[in-house]
């Protein structure tokens, strides 16, 4: 067999091999549940996630605690602040209501943090 016809052959390969790889990442995408609709809660909550491995309440994936980054955390309890005053009167009650709420518990795991005070607590793993 000549080179020439060995090269079609590994390409004709090639190209079976990228379609069934097509047709398994389609099959894929049709099986994975549809994503929920965006919402304010799901922001606030990926913001307060982020505060809560700065506070060092978050496990990493072998379950040891995640060490705390108080500026870390300080910033991202800043970052909700500022999505809570760019969005006021913009809200639903339910809404300013989970917002005042996440705030108003993430500030008072900040301060115990920053004070060396109580526990934390245990660390939440992902």
């Amino acid at each position: 067999m000549s080179d020439a016809e060995r090269k079609i052959i590994v390409d004709d390969d090639w190209k079976a091999q990228a379609q069934r790889e097509k047709e398994r990442l389609a099959q894929e995408v049709q099986e994975r549940p549809a994503l929920p609709d965006p919402s304010f809660a799901e922001i606030v909550n990926i913001i307060a996630m982020q505060a809560l491995v700065g506070l060092g309440m978050m496990a990493g994936a072998g379950g040891e605690r995640i060490p705390a980054d108080l500026p870390v955390a300080k910033h991202f309890i800043d970052l909700l602040q500022t999505l809570d005053d760019k969005t006021r009167s913009n809200l639903t009650a339910e809404e300013k209501s989970l917002i005042d709420q996440v705030l108003y518990e993430l500030r008072m795991r900040f301060v115990q943090a920053a004070g060396g005070g109580a526990e934390r607590g245990p660390a939440i793993a992902p």
